[in-house]
């Protein structure tokens, strides 16, 4: 394995926008998913991006694709990360493929992050505006550096604005109303929501300088609320 593995995976992701975020070799207590042959892997390493770096990539790869597509961003992001995969030796997973895979967990311990009020795990650095878009499966062990643990931003946040501009109180300390969003961003007063992202994400304070535009957050809240 090449000192500058890890090096020549970065730059294979960074030409489409994305990053590595981080990642672990396996316990042998952990029920470790298959590698590329099949057998257990020994190492994941975490793709994602941080802010709306992906965006112009994705639209460029979009334009050449059918009108009819269905999950455009999750193909995109397969065929971008399955590539990189094969190049390298791993196996590709994504945070949608079946049967799922714990991607929050391992982020967690690839990035020692926390969940927020909102779920969305905090970043000391980008915020809520990142994402985990696959995985990277080796069955070699990845000498991966430890990730440096920080202040768990949410804790002191006296304010706890993510709560309080939702005009439906979607998020709560008891959890997500789904449906109650749902409902409010395809009904007659979810115009802002639809336009602009989920106010709630939008009031936290931290990494706004990565926040998505308004045209990928309402790219988003069209996936989520299935308008188009």
């Amino acid at each position: 394995m090449s000192p500058r593995f890890l090096d020549e995976i970065a730059a294979a992701l960074e030409e489409h926008g994305l990053i590595l975020r981080g990642g672990f070799v396996f316990d042998d207590c952990d029920a470790a998913p298959p590698g590329p042959s099949g057998a257990g892997a020994r190492s994941v390493l975490l793709v994602g991006q941080a802010g709306a770096a992906p965006w112009p990539h994705f639209l460029r790869w979009r334009d050449r694709q059918p009108a009819d597509l269905v999950n455009p961003l999750d193909t995109w992001s397969r065929q971008v990360i399955g590539a990189v995969a094969d190049k390298f030796g791993a196996r590709a997973v994504s945070p949608s493929d079946k049967p799922w895979m714990p991607f929050q967990q391992w982020a967690m311990r690839a990035e020692a992050l926390k969940p927020s009020p909102l779920g969305i795990l905090m970043h000391p650095e980008y915020g809520l505006w990142h994402a985990y878009r696959g995985a990277l499966l080796f069955e070699v062990e990845i000498p991966i550096q430890a990730p440096r643990t920080s202040n768990h931003l949410c804790d002191a946040c006296v304010g706890k604005p993510c709560l309080k501009s939702c005009p439906v109180s979607a998020y709560s300390p008891s959890g997500f109303a789904y449906e109650e969003c749902l409902a409010h961003v395809r009904g007659p007063h979810g115009e802002a929501c639809r336009n602009l992202g989920c106010l709630d994400r939008n009031a936290c304070p931290v990494g706004v300088e990565y926040r998505y535009p308004a045209e990928v957050q309402a790219f988003h809240m069209a996936s989520f609320a299935k308008l188009d």
